[in-house]
């Protein structure tokens, strides 16, 4: 695979989290972030962090395991700080930063990394847009000094940036509009979202893609790439003096400059249910799923936020889990079932239930059959509620999923990157284990009775095309 196709697709999501663009490994890092056993107020990732005089905020997480670091640099801007009509810019500028500077020319930096043993990519999200480099130790100084450069002396010109504008409408055309489950997400999101951005694809929609200019680039640049809209994570065998002497080097002599406000419209309440339903003779296997409006870590209703983590878990989390035990192993009435909750957005997230049918069962009743056997588990769980050794054990199992988690280069940097440019402290997932084992069933009941609302869902079916 290509850099420009890696690049994207980990920074595209498009199947069971309904399309939503997003690094892939950060909803399961946030249930990694957590060791078997921890003590009340135990360290997670344990990291040290300190702001240079321009506002740039520094982490430092020691990973001295091998002898190798991870150099991430993340903005507080994503596809939801587009101006109106620009959509799919903040992808653009991501692919565009690779096109050289003052010194160097496009590609050049890469090619730099690549003799020097580093891997390096990008990706974008709805709320941040992020830039790494995994090399060996001795060479963060040449990976920092790069990346700084970029930040404020990016070039470009029109016989660059017009072939990569090529380059983003192709990826849409490969991974959006050839992928059926793509589109349907892209539909389920601009039903859910009424009013808010993030019902508008992180790519871009094709019609706004194809005017975005150069200076939309230049513009978007100036207005959001700074090192106080900037937050600079580095992971692995390194201390923190050594981190703070080459920060303040390569990213402390750039100047702070005025960052727009970061403003966006609010959902209206949500009073009925909508339904989307996308036929395509490139289905080979049907679809359901259903997608509430759920509170993140910084929006109203946080009280939820860690029982929905266990709710999702319970009900969804793998082949344990009620729903594949019950419409999977039991019932047969589906080859596929669970749901997937993500608490990391800056504004509102989804909660969201899905199931596939049996092979062949591919009619409109055979859906409508699933539907209902999905529905009827979900009133069971409102109904009977889920049990405190249910919830018991999804705690313990979403500690004892991360108990590796330190043993990764990246995922603490991922997840600290995630949280610290949406909203939350440090210190909130340094917390995260005392604050999801001290969940209880009944928490987590109240959650399912405050999420299982359909006047604030959207349901998409998923069906190959009629035969003519």
């Amino acid at each position: 695979m290509n850099r420009r196709a890696f690049r994207f697709s980990r920074s595209i999501r498009t199947g069971l989290a309904v399309g939503r663009l997003l690094l892939p490994a950060l909803a399961l890092a946030l249930a990694m972030s957590v060791a078997s056993g921890f003590r009340a107020n135990a360290k997670v990732f344990d990291p040290n962090t300190f702001t240079l005089d321009n506002g740039m905020q520094v982490v430092v997480e020691v990973n001295d395991r091998a002898p190798i670091v991870s150099h991430m640099v993340w903005y507080k801007v994503g596809a939801a700080d587009e101006p109106p009509g620009k959509s799919g810019i903040a992808h653009f500028l991501e692919h565009l930063l690779f096109k050289g500077t003052d010194t160097l020319a496009p590609g050049e930096a890469s090619d730099i990394i690549a003799r020097n043993g580093g891997r390096e990519n990008a990706f974008t999200s709805w709320d941040y847009t992020g830039y790494f480099q995994n090399v060996a130790k001795d060479r963060l100084d040449l990976v920092m000094g790069l990346e700084a450069d970029r930040m404020v002396n990016l070039r470009l010109s029109e016989d660059v940036v017009l072939p990569e504008l090529e380059v983003i409408l192709e990826e849409r055309r490969s991974r959006v509009d050839n992928n059926p489950g793509a589109q349907l997400g892209e539909a389920i999101n601009a039903a859910l979202y009424m009013n808010h951005p993030y019902g508008i694809p992180i790519i871009g929609c094709e019609h706004e893609m194809r005017g975005l200019t150069m200076q939309d680039a230049l513009d978007f640049y100036e207005d959001h790439y700074a090192p106080n809209n900037a937050i600079l994570l580095v992971a692995g065998d390194v201390t923190v003096d050594e981190v703070r002497a080459l920060a303040e080097k390569h990213y402390g002599v750039i100047p702070a400059r005025d960052i727009p406000d970061r403003v966006r419209p609010t959902e209206p309440p949500q009073l009925a249910e909508r339904r989307v339903v996308l036929e395509s003779p490139r289905v080979r296997q049907p679809s359901w799923r259903r997608v509430w409006l759920a509170p993140s870590y910084t929006t109203g209703e946080t009280q939820h936020v860690y029982a929905l983590q266990v709710l999702s878990e319970v009900i969804g989390g793998g082949a344990t889990s009620d729903l594949y035990r019950n419409l999977v192993i039991e019932s047969t009435s589906a080859s596929s079932a669970g749901a997937y909750y993500g608490a990391d957005d800056l504004d509102h997230s989804t909660f969201t239930v899905y199931a596939s049918p049996l092979p062949g069962q591919n009619t409109p009743d055979d859906m409508a059959a699933l539907e209902s056997a999905v529905e009827a588990e979900i009133q069971r769980i409102l109904r009977d509620g889920v049990a405190v050794a249910e919830v018991e054990r999804a705690v313990k199992r979403l500690q004892s999923a991360a108990i590796f988690a330190r043993d990764s280069l990246s995922t603490g940097v991922r997840v600290l990157g995630a949280a610290l440019t949406t909203g939350q402290q440090v210190a909130d997932v340094e917390a995260w284990p005392e604050r999801i084992g001290s969940v209880t069933a009944e928490q987590v009941n109240e959650a399912a009775r405050f999420i299982f609302q359909d006047r604030a869902s959207v349901t998409g079916v998923l069906l190959p095309e009629p035969a003519s």
